[in-house]
């Protein structure tokens, strides 16, 4: 399975969309047991957006990202949030429980880890990949926090939405399926309930909701600069030749603009987010 190589300059083009469903996660996240000088992980960081706000809300926190790209750690260092520090390493084998965190938060990212093309059902039907897909990894960070810590967490819920099943309709079609069909990283993510019930079995109290954002996009073919920041670059780290990739995405911008019809003012882009925000709970003690 291929990685993704990720373009921070594509991903920050809609900066602030994609930052909201992070600052109205954070905004139930309670006061941390260990203020002001709190540890946090941001884990999945990317360009270093998340880890910014992060250093609003807690300004004399240590904060640490996460990631397993180098050109979206380089962003973050220079452009994101230069006082935190910054860690090369992949969210699947990276084991938070050394830093004895207060809080772990990974926005947009736990859709990437731990499901295989080849298995399960796919992330066109909204189903997880893999066995139990990522919900083991929420289970360990939450033992890695301290007793009190919160692990907080949105992904995206629409992959049933036309972005994504159009997408892979043509990852199955004769002319890209021998290149895109199989070997290319996916995402997927479970419904809420199952989220709900894998951070209760990890001993901690949770809050879980969804929200689907409509949002108007500016300019031409928007929602496919959308997914180039997102959705596309697995395909697009596959497609190395400059005519497919331009034949490809001619073929799914077309399919787009027909499913997201531009209007007057822009064009309308629904997106659904799946939330958590889990606190561990503290040890109980017996009598005497």
């Amino acid at each position: 399975m291929s990685t993704p190589v990720w373009d921070p300059e594509q991903y920050l083009r809609f900066g602030d969309e994609r930052t909201r469903p992070l600052r109205d996660l954070l905004a139930r996240v309670p006061a941390l047991a260990h203020e002001p000088a709190a540890t946090i992980l941001d884990i999945g960081c990317g360009p270093g957006n998340s880890t910014a706000v992060l250093r609003e809300r807690w300004p004399a926190a240590r904060i640490t990202g996460v990631d397993n790209s180098a050109e979206m750690l380089a962003t973050a260092r220079a452009e994101g949030e230069p006082t935190a520090d910054y860690l090369l390493a992949d969210a699947r084998a990276y084991d938070p429980a050394p830093a004895a965190p207060d809080l772990i938060v990974s926005n947009a990212a736990l859709q990437w880890i731990g499901f295989a093309p080849e298995r399960g059902a796919g992330p066109e039907a909204g189903g997880p990949r893999g066995e139990g897909g990522h919900l083991g990894l929420l289970s360990r960070w939450a033992a890695a926090l301290r007793p009190g810590g919160v692990l907080a967490f949105q992904v995206p819920g629409n992959f049933d939405a036309p972005s994504h099943t159009l997408l892979a309709g043509l990852r199955r079609a004769p002319r890209w399926r021998a290149a895109l069909g199989e070997g290319a990283a996916r995402a997927g993510v479970h419904e809420p309930g199952a989220y709900l019930a894998a951070l209760a079995g990890a001993g901690c109290s949770a809050d879980v909701w969804e929200t689907t954002y409509s949002t108007l996009l500016p300019g031409p073919d928007p929602v496919l600069e959308w997914v180039k920041g997102t959705a596309l670059r697995p395909v697009l780290t596959r497609l190395a030749d400059p005519v497919e990739r331009a034949a490809l995405l001619a073929e799914y911008g077309a399919l787009l603009r027909e499913a997201y019809p531009a209007g007057p003012y822009g064009t309308v882009f629904p997106f659904r987010r799946i939330f958590a925000v889990a606190v561990k709970r503290w040890p109980t003690t017996g009598p005497g």
